[in-house]
This record gives structure tokens, C-alpha cells and sequence, in this order.
């Protein structure tokens, strides 16, 4: 027996876990949706499938994205490095003329797995005859590296990478919806009660939050019973005994303060993993990062993890915890930004590399959003609580927040000013400092003009007047501040 398996063999052992020969791994990953489910505390919906894959894995309490927005995520996801390293940091980034390649050695994932004989397959939502699932990267791939999108292709006794794409958040639209209200009824015979939400205390309880918030709870439930749609049908093909399931979200909710900022409502996920080889029945609350699931991967299908991947296998019996969590937000669709942070058990520290911009910049996408229209409507009339004016809408941000998350879990009492805090200030910003440099943080120099131009080129394309006179004002405003330095 050869030294790597006796090591497999002995942390099986100790897990109380059997381990298979190289198992199907799927990856059941879900848009724009925070931890809202029973095992991680939501009281106001039930989630039962999720709750039971956490029941029978190992549930990460504190599992974070690198990236609070779908493509720069999910390119970092794919490769298990950060998005900043690969230079795939800016959002819907190398979609016109101007292109990006991966440096080096590094390539997908899938492309590792179908090297290993895996037969590998994206799909779900949208992805209907041969239409592949959602992948959203932000780098030339290799279109051959998906086989197809399910695993019914496979060869007999072939084992399969599967990546199941769940609508997840993006079920409730940008306003409220009819339809999706109605569908929820249908399915679940009665839709989250509005009254019933307990929001962040940033933001106001207006019936249109509110009921937003219960669209968005609706969706969870949703996503519950497409898990466990997914678990019915392994179970149904007699394969759940040699296959590893991960259920993670690509970042958080999509409201003010969530998606596409570094504060926890947009960074913390759900993740769990169930399957031969994992601890059943365990809560861990160390920290990790999502770009872990490659390295996990790889090391539970037998496949080596290369030395260029930075995410870790944090199931490995030699795993030394991690002591910090970074992320990272650069420029999402038109609008120009670029934030850092690192988080410890404790603290969070941001840096805001443009703070004379405001936190709320006009951005098509998030401005469509009826969430945001309320919230720039009670801000215009004066009636927003001082809270929520104080973090949404000051004209400009702090060059550093620091946040003690043992007694502020909601981040909002910046503590960067604090002179008892100095030292931890002090040592939080060496250490992202420090990490930017180590990990080659390409975001540190701006984007260049001729690439913004390209990929806003491929965003004026499409869309009526009205979409298309919104951007243009965007991109000017955009390009306005940059020469202005800020």
C-alpha cells in the first residue's frame, strides 16, 4: 500500500467515514443567495433538504466567496485561485475584443477531471437540449473541456464532475413579481409572509423591502426542493454511494449592502458537503474560502491538486486552519470600483480604494432594482433612519473600516478611528496588504481604457433606449471620476 492511500485509509479512520475509489463529484452551485437556510438559523422558512445533505456532511459555518459577484466568483471558483491573481477581477470582464487568458499553468478544473478519465458535464437552469449551464468566466476556456450538461452521457462505470447551475435568488426578478408569487403558492401552498422577515437593521421595514426580502426567502425554499431534487434523482440511480456532493451559493443576497460589496451579507455562503469520505454530522466554524472546492475536489476524486491552485483541501488530515479570509470587489458591469478586505474570527477590515465615490454609485443593473429605487426615494424625501443614511448614502467612504464582529455581527459601527484599536488596525492592513502582494493582486493597477472601452462596447449592444441612454450616462459619469481621480 502506498503511502498516499495508507494516509486516505487512516483519515477515514479517524473520520468514522468510508472512502470510494474515485467518486463522482457534483458541485450544485446557486446565484445571488445568503445562508437563509434552518441549519444556519434562518427561523422564518424551513429548508429540509438542505438541512438533512448538512445533517449527513460536514456544514461550514463560516464559508466565504472571494468575489461577491457571479463572474469573478465563479472564475475563481473553477480554478481554485483568486480572481485577482488570474486577472479575471472585473466583472462580465473580456467579453468584447479585448480578451483574457489564464496565466501559466492554470486551467479549469473540468480540464483536470477529463484529463483523470472524468466525464464532465455543466447544467440546470437554462440549460435545456445541449445548452450547457451557467459558467460566467471571465477567461478564454476551452469549450471541449464540458463533455455535455448531464451526466446521462457518461460511459457505464464512468465517473462524472457535475456542475448543477440553481436560479436560486435571481427566481424573484427585480421587482416584485405575480408570477413568482403565484408559482410559490402553487408549489409550497402559501408564500412567506412580508410581516414575518426580520431584516439587517440598515434597512427600513417598508412594505416594499419587506416584501422583496419574503420573495427572496421564497426563493430559498425553492432552491431547497431543487436540492432535493437533485438528491432523488442520485438516490433514484443508485448512485448516492459513490458520489460527493457540494452545495454552496455564488455570493450573497442581492440588495443594497450584499452582492458586490465585502461586508458579510455579501460574502458569506452556505457550504456543505456531503458523500463517502466526509465527516457526517460535523459543524466546522473555521474559516475558509470558496475557491477550496477545487482542491477538495481534486483530492477526493484522487486527482492531485497542482501547486499553482491557492485554494486548500480543508479536509485533509494535515489541514492547518486558516486565520484570515480575503475578498475582493473591482468593477461590476459600467461602474468603476475597487475594494479590498480581510476578515479574521474577529474582525473585518475594508479598504476603500476610491473613497471619494458614493456606496450606492448609479449601476444599471443594481438601479433597476425596486429595492434600490425605494431606498433612493426615502432617501430623497428624508425619511430614511440615520443608520441607513449614514452607510447607503454618504457622498463619500472612509479609506478604511474596521468592524468588530464578536459584537457588531452587522458591520455597521466602523471602528477604523478607534485609538484602542490602533494595533489591530494597524496589523489587519499589513496583513491585506501583504496578501496583495503575495498573491499578485492585479487589481492593484487600473484597468485600462481601451479594455473598459471594449467590454462596455459589448454592453452597448443590446437593449432598448432607455437601457442603452442609462449607460451611456453611466460610462461618461464613470470615466468623468477616473480622470478626476476619484
Amino acid at each position: 500500500m502506498n503511502l498516499s492511500v495508507l494516509s486516505a485509509v487512516l483519515v477515514s479512520a479517524l473520520c468514522g467515514t468510508e472512502t470510494v475509489s474515485r467518486p463522482n463529484i457534483v458541485w450544485i452551485i446557486v446565484d445571488d443567495m445568503s445562508a437563509h437556510f434552518s441549519c444556519y438559523g434562518e427561523k422564518t422558512i424551513r429548508t429540509p433538504h438542505v438541512d438533512d445533505l448538512a445533517a449527513q456532511g460536514t456544514r461550514f459555518a463560516k464559508a466565504f466567496v472571494t468575489a461577491p459577484v457571479c463572474s469573478p466568483c465563479r472564475s475563481a471558483l473553477i480554478t481554485g485561485c483568486y480572481q485577482t491573481t488570474i486577472g479575471a477581477h472585473n466583472h462580465r470582464s473580456g467579453r468584447g475584443e479585448i480578451k483574457i487568458n489564464l496565466p501559466g499553468q492554470v486551467v479549469p478544473a473540468p480540464v483536470l477531471f477529463r484529463q483523470a478519465g472524468y466525464y464532465t458535464c455543466i447544467g440546470g437552469f437554462g440549460a435545456s437540449g445541449k445548452r450547457l449551464g451557467k459558467t460566467d468566466y471571465n477567461f478564454e476556456w476551452p469549450k471541449e473541456m464540458y463533455d455535455s450538461n448531464d451526466w446521462a452521457g457518461r460511459k457505464p462505470d464512468q465517473p462524472f464532475f457535475m456542475q448543477v447551475q440553481l436560479h436560486g435568488g435571481k427566481y424573484r426578478g427585480q421587482g416584485p413579481s405575480k408570477a413568482w408569487q403565484n408559482r410559490v403558492r402553487q408549489e409550497f401552498g402559501a408564500n412567506t409572509s412580508p410581516e414575518s422577515v426580520v431584516l439587517p437593521p440598515y434597512y427600513p421595514r417598508d412594505p416594499v423591502i419587506l416584501q422583496d426580502w419574503a420573495d427572496y426567502l421564497d426563493c430559498c425554499r425553492q432552491t431547497d426542493k431543487e436540492v432535493g431534487d437533485v438528491m432523488a434523482r442520485l438516490k433514484k440511480e443508485r448512485l448516492l454511494d459513490n458520489t460527493i456532493v457540494f452545495f454552496m451559493t455564488d455570493h450573497g443576497i442581492s440588495h443594497a449592502r450584499g452582492k458586490q460589496f465585502l461586508y458579510d451579507e455579501g460574502t458569506h455562503v452556505p457550504l456543505v458537503v456531503s458523500g463517502p469520505g466526509v465527516p457526517k454530522g460535523s459543524v466546522r466554524s473555521d474559516l475558509v474560502e470558496h475557491i477550496d472546492l477545487a482542491a477538495i475536489s481534486l483530492s477526493l476524486a484522487g486527482i492531485g491538486v497542482p501547486a499553482w491552485m491557492q485554494g486548500r483541501d480543508i479536509l485533509a488530515g494535515n489541514y492547518q486552519k486558516r486565520d484570515a479570509v480575503f475578498a475582493a470587489r473591482d468593477r461590476c458591469d459600467e461602474t468603476m470600483e475597487h475594494l479590498r478586505s480581510v476578515r479574521t474570527e474577529r474582525y473585518k477590515y475594508i479598504r476603500n480604494y476610491m473613497p471619494f465615490r458614493p456606496h450606492l454609485q448609479p449601476c444599471r443593473y443594481k438601479d433597476e432594482k425596486v429595492i434600490v429605487q425605494k431606498l433612493r426615494e426615502l432617501h430623497a424625501a428624508g425619511t430614511l433612519e440615520p443608520l441607513a443614511e449614514k452607510l447607503l448614502f454618504a457622498p463619500r467612504r472612509p479609506e478604511e473600516e474596521l468592524y468588530d464582529l464578536q459584537n457588531d455581527p452587522f458591520e455597521v459601527n466602523n471602528l477604523a478611528n478607534d485609538p484602542l484599536l490602533k494595533e489591530t488596525l494597524i496589523s489587519m492592513r499589513k496583513r491585506l496588504a501583504d496578501w496583495e502582494e503575495r498573491t499578485g493582486d492585479k487589481g492593484r493597477q487600473p484597468e485600462s481604457m481601451a479594455m473598459y472601452d471594449s467590454d462596455m462596447k459589448e454592453y452597448l449592444s443590446t437593449g432598448g433606449k432607455a437601457v442603452l441612454d442609462e449607460l451611456k450616462r453611466n460610462i461618461e459619469l464613470n470615466k468623468k471620476w477616473a480622470a478626476e481621480g476619484k
